[in-house]
């Protein structure tokens, strides 16, 4: 009997180890399945519910569907961009139109566009191409282009179904002035004239309520009318709360007005201000977070839930009404429950389910049967596929600062399922741009792409990102490639302390901020990482603050404070101390560069001076230019090329896995402008 039970035990070992899977039997996917264009995504429905409307691609361009509610199969495209995609729309209160946001070349010079859903008739309702200066001629850029404004959605009210609030900088680039917009006939009538502030805020009568200006030590002043066609001071925002206190909106009264306010406390708070009485009431608050979302009743304009999000999303309902609805959405999906959209008369719902580890769900939701029908994937082809979970973690600072990271490992590199692998991996740290955002849980195509090749892929929430309470946020004033930098070699540290990442497998990449961190770890702690990825990131924060777009200027102050300001010697100096530029000749490792030739935040000159400046010296960079992109890459082909660049280049100096670029260079404007041969396969492929 005995021996009968031990032949038994090592038959079901033996079994065990035939069943078990390591990160060798994952296929390699494809790049195209993480950066192509989606199947369907941001479902909608008209105000009256008789329509559903979403994102999917038309001859491989991103282009708007609509389809009868009851008839969702029915679909027809509505719009037709051959170029970049479009990536902002929402339905207009006529019920009929659909409105939407394009730019040219990532100029981000936004126009807004109607179009008929009956005549499929497409508006351009802002078509200007110049600016006029005060001396009446077209204001010119560098490049020789004329330069044009910038239209904003400000408000769009059920009470004028067929008017819009716009903001347009078509009089000075520097600021937007507010116009009533007719949908219908084009017209625009000028209701307030913008000259020096942030912004305004307007209820939906459209009256303009408050305005918001910069003081002189960085704070934000709140005005509101004078009765005499000017404005009063209200009340000061101070300095230490400017980016943590904000104007949310108005009460269907417009006499109420929703904030999130940090002021005598830490954390973003979720408040209301009665105008009338002067009175401030707290809705909501957390101890570890700002307020991150709210859900507001279609037509009551009351606040039914709000959100915080720390490591993961967390709501709460405030309005008993809706209870029943979220609970049992939540019982859908094992995901973070994302409202898309309502009808006016709160009938129905389109909603999403974000994940970590596969497809977006979408859904239609009928209150009044409380049953939800599954609509879509946002991405078919991820389903089923082996892909990471994605590890919330905390990490603690040298200086005590608790940042909140994500850490995606390949799969079944993990054998515990303790978040730790079982040997230590070449990591990739991308760091997320701003600096004034943050990393979140759920699906993210690069750390499954990077998890995919074999890396450990690391996101750190590093002080100045947003929703953690205004102390983080402040702890980056003057400390970009300062402490900023400290909290990414700290995260890096714990990794290699805690084995979960290889000590000289380590690359550091990213976008805008993370392009500049990226950067700042190649020259400040040139030992750290065995390569990086910049992706539109500053290497010259002097000339980043001397040419960022004109429209920023009220915001302006907010830079000169946490960066450092130009127009002092001593913020000059800091500037250039904490510009990359400056030591290139302490570089140490390769270094690949991809940029925008239209990126209006970060000008191409960015990347041009420190890829020569790296040529000059003969340090190993490869620079990747796109004439037809901006502030990053919106086309799907300029995704994919650049990302099977990066696929080679990682794959070279961390020893990842590696897809050939094959046939992503198809349709792609990819330019090489330094160091095609420094990338096995590069070359060669940009011959086909």
């Amino acid at each position: 009997m005995k021996s009968f039970l031990a032949l038994l035990s090592v038959m079901i070992l033996l079994n065990g180890c035939q069943n078990k899977k390591n990160f060798s039997d994952v296929p390699l996917i494809e790049r195209s399945i993480f950066f192509g264009n989606p199947d369907k995504a941001s479902l909608r429905l008209s105000d009256d519910g008789k329509f559903i409307s979403y994102l999917a691609p038309s001859n491989g361009v991103l282009n708007i569907w609509i389809a009868p509610s009851d008839n969702p199969d029915h679909a027809t495209v509505l719009t037709h961009d051959t170029l970049r995609g479009i990536r902002r729309y929402f339905w207009a209160y006529t019920d009929k139109h659909i409105l939407y946001l394009q730019d040219e070349g990532g100029d981000e010079n936004w126009m807004i566009h109607a179009v008929n859903i009956e005549t499929k008739e497409d508006k351009n309702l802002t078509p200007f191409d110049e600016i006029i200066g005060s001396d009446g001629k077209p204001i010119m850029l560098p490049s020789g282009k004329k330069m044009r404004p910038s239209a904003q959605i400000i408000n769009v009210s059920h009470n004028f179904p067929n008017e819009i609030l716009i903001g347009l900088n078509k009089r000075d680039p520097r600021y937007h002035d507010i116009f009533r917009l007719n949908i219908l006939s084009g017209e625009m009538q000028l209701i307030q004239r913008n000259d020096g502030y942030l912004g305004f805020s307007t209820d939906d009568n459209y009256n303009v309520r408050l305005a918001q200006r910069m003081t002189q030590d960085g704070g934000n002043e709140i005005f509101k009318p004078n009765g005499k066609g000017g404005w009063q001071s209200y009340f000061i925002i101070p300095r230490e709360d400017m980016m943590t206190t904000n104007i949310l909106g108005f009460d269907k009264s417009g006499e109420k007005v929703y904030m999130t306010d940090s002021r005598n406390r830490n954390t973003a708070a979720l408040t209301v201000l009665d105008l009338r009485s002067d009175n401030e009431k707290v809705i909501m608050e957390d101890p570890k977070a700002d307020i991150s979302d709210i859900i507001i009743h279609p037509s009551k304009q009351t606040i039914q839930a709000a959100s915080v999000t720390y490591l993961r999303t967390k709501w709460k309902i405030l309005d008993n009404d809706i209870e029943e609805d979220i609970n049992y959405l939540n019982t859908l999906v094992d995901g973070d429950l994302i409202i898309t959209s309502r009808t006016y008369d709160d009938k129905y719902w389109t909603v999403a389910f974000n994940v970590d580890n596969g497809p977006i769900p979408y859904y239609f939701y009928d209150r009044t049967s409380k049953k939800a029908k599954f609509m879509f994937f946002n991405q078919k082809d991820l389903e089923g596929l082996p892909l990471a979970k994605m590890i919330p973690l905390e990490v603690k600072s040298r200086d005590g600062l608790s940042l909140v990271s994500y850490l995606t490992l390949p799969p079944y590199t993990d054998s515990n399922m303790d978040g730790i692998p079982d040997k230590p991996l070449p990591m990739v740290l991308f760091v997320h741009g701003g600096p004034w955002a943050r990393d979140t849980w759920g699906y993210n195509p690069y750390h499954q792409w990077l998890a995919n090749r074999g890396y450990a892929v690391l996101s750190v929430n590093y002080r100045g990102s947003t929703g953690f309470g205004k102390k983080f946020i402040n702890a980056a004033i003057h400390e970009w490639a300062g402490k900023m930098h400290n909290d990414l070699i700290d995260a890096v540290n714990y990794c290699v302390e805690h084995k979960i990442a290889q000590k000289d497998k380590i690359a550091i990449m990213g976008g805008s901020y993370g392009g500049y961190a990226t950067l700042v770890g190649l020259t400040f702690t040139p030992d750290v990482f065995a390569c990086g990825v910049d992706i539109v990131g500053p290497s010259n924060l002097n000339t980043l603050l001397s040419s960022i777009p004109p429209y920023w200027t009220a915001f302006f102050k907010v830079f000169t404070i946490h960066l450092g300001d130009p127009a002092t010697e001593e913020g000059r100096k800091l500037l250039e101390e904490r510009s990359p530029l400056k030591y290139v000749d302490k570089i140490k490792k390769p270094l690949l560069i991809g940029q925008g030739a239209n990126d209006p935040r970060v000008k191409q000159a960015e990347a041009d001076q420190i890829a020569q400046a790296m040529k000059q010296k003969n340090l190993p960079v490869t620079y990747v230019l796109y004439p037809d992109e901006g502030h990053g890459f919106a086309r799907p082909q300029n995704r994919l090329s650049f990302n099977a660049v990066t696929d080679l280049f990682l794959g070279k100096y961390l020893g990842g896995r590696v897809q050939p670029i094959g046939n992503d260079f198809e349709g792609s404007s990819i330019e090489v402008v330094e160091g095609k041969d420094l990338i096995p396969g590069l070359a060669e492929a940009l011959k086909k």
